[in-house]
């Protein structure tokens, strides 16, 4: 019964050096991961508004936007939070299909900019945040997705204040204190997959992780069991609990090695079918429009999440997985691009998506699919994925996550800054002050 104070002697003890190299270097992937999703986001409606309801409020120019310019510390956790999730395309914990490092990298950097931390401080908080919320939602895991909540919301918060009080230097007590404040803010339903709330759920949790851990640095005291108590995160928030998962094997298996980062823009549990139907276009070599049919055999999970059958708008092609194997079928690609409000109107792939057919197996795993593709002329072609791309079974090479950024950020960034961002993420290790990373962010403000 004393798990919130475990993962809080974690959280603030661990030393850096105890990180092992390919958790850490997993850690650096996240981070240029993040960096190119959120700035590619810079221009969304989403991230705009929060943008605008963020400068009301004022404030003093603590911390870079990804988008360029400087805010308020919490409010820059929020709006960041917001940019590099709106697009869908930030990373998955595969075992809770919580995107850790938005919530926690986006209350982290803006710690670690404040501070002047160093590289090696914000790669170790990033890692050791996204592990508390990766074992918190784990704690609850499924029942309490299932109950509705947005892991990314509710679990993501108490990440954040992990990251966010490491790098505020918090002890063993006041990171008690921080996780169990983060707990009482923690919130996100899934009705809102499809709108801008969804990635507003992200844009609290860091906010509301930092704030917590703000609080704490200075003397806020919290309940002592904020996660395992009888009336505790855990025991509210799910139907059923195992607060002792949390805590098994802490600082030995680290939950980045089960984290996976996305190669499309939508739901990542439409994946493997997207992979499917990429494979059976290239294979068959057959025109939209001589095709009768999609049959494609999934996880329970792709129709819960995904099951918008006539998606009106570019969020609600995200979570629809007829759209995403139509859209993936005739443009061989699911990434940005193919969530626009023009792409989901596309007559072509309107009028194939309605040939998407979608049957249930409880014996797949969410990162499996079969896959049958029928010709008009009855011709058959089969496709099964056993782990998606992107997924720890079939993870995305350092080359493909570069490749990823470089897309994501071409038309915002100029080639060489771009390119220097890169360099600087993935050797994040050897930067003394994250502020030499933040402050390139600027150049989007005056393109």
């Amino acid at each position: 019964m004393d798990e919130t104070a475990a993962l809080a002697r974690f959280a603030a003890e661990l030393p850096a050096s105890s990180i092992p190299k390919d958790v850490r270097h997993a850690s650096s992937r996240c981070l240029l991961d993040y960096l190119g999703i959120g700035i590619a986001a810079h221009s969304e409606p989403a991230v705009r508004i929060a943008t605008e309801v963020a400068r009301i409020g004022g404030g003093k120019p603590q911390a870079s936007l990804l988008g360029g310019g400087r805010i308020s510390l919490v409010e820059a956790a929020t709006v960041n939070g917001v940019a590099a999730h709106v697009l869908d395309f930030d990373d998955t914990h595969e075992p809770t299909i919580l995107h850790g490092t938005t919530p926690v990298m986006s209350a982290a950097l803006a710690a670690a900019e404040w501070v002047g931390a160093s590289g090696v401080d914000l790669l170790a908080a990033h890692a050791v945040g996204f592990d508390v919320a990766a074992r918190v939602a784990l704690a609850v895991n499924p029942e309490h997705y299932d109950q509705g909540f947005h892991v990314t919301g509710t679990a993501g918060a108490i990440g954040a204040a992990a990251a966010a009080g490491r790098l505020l230097r918090l002890d063993a007590e006041q990171m008690a204190h921080a996780l169990s404040t983060a707990a009482a803010q923690a919130a996100g339903l899934r009705e809102m997959f499809g709108s801008m709330t969804k990635s507003l759920h992200a844009g609290k949790a860091a906010a509301n992780g930092l704030y917590s851990a703000l609080l704490a640095q200075r003397g806020w005291i919290s309940a002592p069991a904020g996660l395992e108590g009888r009336r505790g995160y855990w025991a509210v928030l799910s139907s059923r609990s195992d607060p002792t998962i949390a805590t098994v094997a802490l600082g030995e298996d680290w939950e980045l090695r089960r984290n996976g980062l996305k190669p499309y823009a939508c739901g990542v549990v439409s994946h493997p079918t997207i992979d499917a139907v990429i494979g059976l276009a290239r294979v068959s070599g057959l025109p939209s429009n001589q095709v009768a049919e999609i049959r494609a055999r999934v996880n329970p999970y792709v129709l819960e999440l995904m099951g918008k059958r006539e998606p009106c708008s570019g969020l609600e092609g995200k979570f629809s997985i007829f759209h995403c194997a139509a859209i993936g079928y005739v443009d061989g690609s699911a990434r940005v691009r193919q969530f626009s409000a023009a792409a989901v109107l596309r007559p072509e792939v309107v009028a194939l998506r309605r040939l998407v057919r979608i049957e249930t197996d409880a014996g797949l795993p969410t990162s499996s699919a079969a896959v049958e593709l029928v010709a008009a002329d009855g011709r058959c072609w089969h496709e099964y994925v056993a782990a998606a791309s992107g997924t720890p079974g079939n993870p995305l090479t350092d080359e493909q996550v570069l490749a990823k950024y470089i897309d994501l950020v071409e038309d915002v960034l100029p080639r060489a800054s771009a390119r220097r961002l890169a360099e600087l993420a993935l050797g994040i290790e050897e930067v003394s002050d994250v502020r030499e990373i933040t402050e390139r962010f600027q150049v989007t403000a005056s393109l």
